[in-house]
């Protein structure tokens, strides 16, 4: 019974990201949890919002996302993978971005290369439960079974932005 439960909320969650683009009830949610995760209110200490500057327009963009740390390091996982808008922003930008949870912390975000990404995956599947209905692995996955969607889900290490400092 669990399963079938699980199953309908992976599929309506996935509904809400029509190829792999947030639809209009996922817009408004995102921008629910971009301002409470900026603000730190009720939320998970992981819950944080990705402020990076469009490419296109010039202006700020706030994304809800989830720090997955492993070890002593910070990591982004895009859920929806190569096509999600603040993947291709973060790049356009040189990487330069800045987490809100409180207070503004100015980022570096380095890509990962995909040989490295299959623990990240395993613990940002563990972190992220929103994240789930989009990735086609579990995070009880194999080694293998995570090495072949790797390149697949762009993650980037987290990284004081030492331009920010002067």
């Amino acid at each position: 019974m669990r399963r079938w439960v699980t199953d309908r909320l992976y599929a309506a969650k996935r509904r809400m990201y029509p190829h792999d683009r947030p639809g209009r009830l996922a817009r408004w949610l995102n921008r629910l949890d971009a301002a409470q995760y900026g603000a730190g209110l009720l939320s998970p200490r992981r819950a944080v919002t990705l402020e990076v500057t469009g490419r296109r327009t010039g202006r700020p963009i706030s994304v809800p996302v989830v720090v997955a740390t492993l070890g002593e390091e910070r990591y982004l996982v895009s859920m929806l993978g190569e096509r999600a808008n603040w993947v291709h922003n973060v790049r356009a930008s040189g990487g330069r971005a800045v987490l809100r949870r409180g207070r503004r912390e100015p980022v570096l975000l380095t890509e990962v290369p995909a040989a490295e990404r299959p623990p990240i995956l395993r613990r940002y599947l563990r972190l992220a439960p929103g994240a789930r209905p989009h990735l086609p692995v579990s995070a009880t996955a194999s080694d293998a079974e995570l090495r072949t969607v790797a390149t697949a889900f762009p993650v980037f290490r987290v990284r004081p932005d030492p331009a920010a400092r002067d």
